[in-house]
Order: C-alpha cells, then structure tokens, then sequence
C-alpha cells in the first residue's frame, strides 16, 4: 500500500510538470512541506523526490531548493553528441578544422596509395601500435616536454579510449579516485561505468587545492587523481610549476597513481613541464590528435611507465585490439612531415583569435578561459538558471553546454560551458550574440 502511495505521489507530480502546470524554473515545496501535503515520513517524501531527479524532471540544488528542470533540453548535452538540427550552431563539442586540411587529407591519402607496403595496413597492428610507429610519435609529444622512448609510447583510438584503457588496465571498481570539482564529462562518465568511488576536490585561485588533495589522502587511500593540468577543460587553467611538483610529491607520499589528461595542451604555449617529468613513474599522461589535427582521425596517445605497459597493452586487446593501421599510418606520415607542428600552431593562433571575438561581445560577463582556449566558463548572474538559458538558446538555433555534465558535486553551479573551435567566425559572432541576450536580462 505504501508502494502504491509513493508512486502515485511521483506520477502526479511528473503529469503536472509535463503539462506545464509547474513550468521549468518552477521552486517545488520542500521535502518537509511534501511530508505534511500528503502524510507521509520523510524517507517516503524523499524517494519522491529522488525518483523525479533520476527520470530528469526536477533538480536539487544545494542551500536553493528544487526545481522543475526544462525538459526540451537534451539529457547528456555535452557529453553525448546529439543529432543537430538543420541550421542549428553546436556550441557544445569542438571539432576544429582550418582552411585547407581537406587538401591536406587528399595528399596524405595519394602519398600513401603511391608508396610503402599497403598490404601490411590490411593487417592488424600489435596492441599499442608497431615499433617504428610508437618512436614517431614518441618524438612528437617531446613537444609537450615528454621525452621517453618508443617502448612506453601506446597508441588507441583516440585520447577517450586512451582515458578507458587506464580506467580498465589500471583501476578496481570501488578504488578511490580524486578529481576535480568541475572536470572532463568523458572521464566522469567513465569513473561511474567502473564504479569508482569519486572525490571531488575543491578550487583555489582557479587551480586544483592540493591542500585538500592532501587532507583527503589522510583520510581515505586515494588509488589515482585525474586531473588537467594544462588547459583544464572547462575552466582553461595551466597549473604552476610548484603545484605540479608538489603533486607529484603527495603521489609519492601518498601512493597514488596519476592519470595525467593533455588532450588540450597543445594550446597553451609556453606551458610548465607536464606533470609526468615530476612522476615519470606514477604518471600516465593521455593525449591525442583529435583537437591538435581532425577529430574524425581518432589517434590517441598513452605514455607510461614501463611496469604499467602490460597491463594497460591488455586492457587495449580485450577492447578494440588495435587501432586503424592505414589512421596512424597517416598520422605519422604528418608528424615526420612536420604537418602536424604546423596545425598545432595555427590553432593555436584561431583559438587566441576565438577567445578574442568572445571577449568583445561577452564584455562585462563573468568568463573564466585561458586566452588561447577553444573553449570559455560563462557564469550567470544569480537571478538566472542555467537550464532555462540552455533552452531558450536552443529555440533560437544555438546549443550549449550547462555545468550538469561537468560537474562532480551535487551542488551544480549556474554557468554554461562554450565551444568556440568548430564553426565560423561569421557564424560564431552571430551565435555568441545571442548567447549575450540570453544571459543578460
């Protein structure tokens, strides 16, 4: 019978939302007003609630309330890439392209075609990439300031799977895993896919606290930290040298591996030392190709240490075996070819160019973005709710990413996450001046 109460408490609320009685935005009673309206205790009141959160009609927000979420908004928008409408501009993923790399594609493709052993690319490659392979782009990433030889060098199907294959090789569900407050939806997808025990890990100054990092590890056995360190995704800050030493300090101290993510990197120049030069043997530092070059070509690049290939090489066998011969052979070709420098350099100058263009439009805003980012943190003024502002620019053709997916705290923040990387200027300047009328009365 008290089954049949609860639900039917749920299915009322949720007709209610869903005929526009209680409009998005809309502040619920609070759990208690719930127990006293319909006589019940509060676990029962709060299963209410929970119910709702989890189907995705209502929101908790810490210290505010509940709220009827907007429920035109996708789910998942800005970690999963949904179809976009004909005429629709996606302000939530980056796929940066420049003039001129479709001809660059074309005669990468006849270059192959006319040389080398083409028979060999119908074969599957080793687990982690061949020999000749790993020592290209081993060379390559001492750009980033990493400098090991091919033998630690392991190449997958982009730096996702580079993120999944350390998950899977490396961690035990229910291992703890500190990671920041606000950080990388794809990593904290995976996290809750292997069931690990997260811990989100305050700000200070705009850089992870380590001091709470270091409280933590009193407390609890943290097994790993996932962090960013340069060009933090979404904030765009570049930890300091002392910070990045000092982190690599607490891992020796502490025992905990770090899983070093660079996919964004190559945009902030000059950088400090990546963290793996401070813990060449607790680090993994995963990067790839599909922001620096195309995100269609899905090269990822995992640097270990040696007593952890075996493990992570497995993890790459029992999930997708190897990567595309013919894609890395193409990816090599551009690194030896100095093509890849060359890209990385002039995006470099688009984004600055992007972060630019944002500024303008957005001054007086509360934005939070490295200067050459392809990426900004607007945060909204008090009065507005992320999830409205979401859906008002989606009715108006523009698509943006809330803080729901990124955020690691049940107290989510109101601001929206942009990605500036994949479409025009024209286009662009025209989407971030409706992203100024949304959030500004």
């Amino acid at each position: 019978m008290a089954q049949a109460r609860y639900k039917s408490i749920v299915d009322g609320i949720a007709i209610r939302i869903r005929q526009g009685d209680f409009r998005p935005g809309f502040q619920l009673p609070t759990i208690r007003e719930v127990m006293k309206e319909h006589h019940i205790a509060l676990a029962t009141a709060s299963r209410v609630y929970a119910e709702l959160e989890a189907i995705g009609l209502i929101v908790r927000e810490v210290g505010r309330g509940t709220f009827v979420r907007d429920t035109s908004l996708p789910r998942g928008l800005g970690l999963e890439q949904h179809s976009i409408r004909s005429g629709a501009v996606d302000l939530t993923f980056n796929y940066p392209s420049l003039p001129g790399q479709a001809e660059m594609l074309r005669d990468g493709l006849r270059y192959i075609a006319s040389s080398g052993d083409l028979d060999a690319l119908l074969h599957s490659a080793p687990q982690g990439g061949r020999p000749h392979e790993r020592q290209t782009v081993a060379k390559h990433i001492r750009n980033r300031g990493i400098r090991v030889a091919g033998e630690q060098i392991l190449l997958v199907n982009g730096a996702q799977q580079g993120l999944a294959v350390t998950v899977m090789g490396l961690l035990k569900p229910g291992d703890i895993l500190a990671i920041d407050a606000l950080t990388y939806p794809g990593m904290k997808a995976l996290a809750h896919t292997y069931r690990l025990d997260l811990e989100s890990l305050p700000h200070a100054n705009g850089a992870i606290n380590l001091d709470a990092l270091a409280a933590l590890c009193k407390k609890r056995p943290v097994r790993a930290i996932y962090t960013m360190p340069t060009m933090h995704n979404p904030l765009g800050y570049v930890m300091s040298k002392q910070d990045r030493v000092r982190l690599a300090k607490l891992a020796d101290q502490y025992n905990f591996l770090i899983i070093e993510d660079g996919a964004y990197a190559f945009l902030a120049e000059p950088a400090p030392p990546p963290v793996f030069t401070y813990a060449p043997l607790r680090t993994v530092y995963v990067s790839g190709l599909s922001k620096s070059v195309a995100s269609g070509l899905r090269i990822g690049i995992i640097a270990a240490p040696l007593n952890l290939m075996p493990a992570l090489e497995h993890a790459i066998r029992v999930s997708t075996w190897s990567t595309p011969s013919l894609m890395v052979m193409l990816a090599c070709n551009w690194i030896e070819s100095g093509a890849v420098d060359l890209l990385e350099d002039q995006k470099r100058q688009d984004a600055r160019q992007r972060q630019n263009l944002a500024r303008r439009i957005l001054r007086g805003c509360k934005i939070v973005a490295h200067p050459s980012s392809y990426y900004l943190w607007l945060e909204l003024p008090e009065e507005l709710r992320s999830d409205q502002v979401a859906a008002d620019l989606e009715r108006v053709g523009v698509l943006v990413t809330t803080a729901e997916p990124f955020a690691v705290t049940p107290n989510v923040p109101h601001a929206l996450r942009l990605a500036l990387g994949s479409i025009s200027f024209d286009v662009l300047d025209d989407a971030l001046h409706k992203v100024r009328r949304a959030t500004s009365h």
